[in-house]
């Protein structure tokens, strides 16, 4: 089981930008898919995820209305499409999967290397 993240990079705020989650070793339809971030200083907190079931999608408060999960399972890849970024959405994101059909608030055991988002003018 292997996940690379990658899209990150340095914006403008007010920006967008979209990050992808290649999966490797695994069938990515099968399986809930999490983003989470890590700022400076910070602990990690979850920022999206979306079920295998149903797409069934989660946001925390921060980013609803600003950014959007999604998946191809055909690419075996998902997305978080990340919409009027501030500067304190600054953080190397993640993707992880529990392997599960559904979300979970823990047991994502299995991580990509994350990648860095700046947000700054």
């Amino acid at each position: 089981v292997q996940l690379q993240a990658s899209g990150g990079g340095l914006v403008q705020p007010g920006g967008s930008l979209r990050l992808s989650c290649a999966a490797s070793g695994f069938t990515l339809g099968y399986y809930a898919i999490g983003w989470f971030r890590q700022a400076p200083g910070k602990e990690r907190e979850g920022v999206s995820c979306i079920s295998s079931s149903y797409g069934t999608t989660y946001y925390t408060d921060s980013v609803k209305g600003r950014f959007t999960i999604s998946r191809d399972n055909a690419k075996n890849t998902a997305y978080l499409q990340m919409n009027s970024l501030k500067p304190e959405d600054t953080a190397v994101y993640y993707c992880a999967t529990n392997l599960l059909a559904q979300c979970s608030s823990k047991g994502y055991n299995y991580w990509g290397q994350g990648t860095l988002v700046t947000v700054s003018s």
